[in-house]
């Protein structure tokens, strides 16, 4: 079963949510909505540069807080943005923060691999307007 655990920034758990269950979806733009974190995610995603897809991969795509967060990120990422907004987040959240960023085509040679270890889409760019939208798959 695929979980997803909500922690408070001190690291105590406070909730895990089945990632398949039919209204998964709907809870979770809830929960960022009233925490403000669709705006700010939306905010960070801009100065990104064109990020196509954002995976949570490893420990945390399990719902393990262990201090570092492993992210995946696909497009053409604007890399000092992205060094600046890792900097940021990882004082205001006292976790680390990995990135990966890959072109399309380095995704498409490496996803194979990368889909056998436990992720979570975080985001992904809408394929028809290029609308942007936070899903999981």
């Amino acid at each position: 079963m695929s979980t997803i655990a909500l922690y408070l920034p001190k690291r105590i758990p406070v909730s895990s949510a089945h990632q398949k269950h039919h209204v998964f979806n709907e809870l979770h733009s809830m929960v960022k909505k009233a925490l403000g974190m669709d705006s700010i995610l939306e905010s960070m995603i801009k100065r990104l540069g064109n990020l196509e897809k954002a995976l949570l991969i490893d420990d945390y795509a399990e719902g393990k807080d262990t201090g570092i967060i492993d992210l995946v990120l696909i497009g053409n990422i604007d890399k000092d943005n992205l060094q600046d907004l890792t900097n940021k987040t990882e004082k205001y959240i006292d976790r680390k923060i990995r990135t990966l960023s890959l072109t399309t085509d380095e995704y498409n040679r490496l996803s194979t691999n990368l889909e056998k270890r436990p992720h979570f889409v975080l985001w992904k760019q809408s394929e028809n307007s290029g609308d942007t939208t936070s899903s999981r798959t």
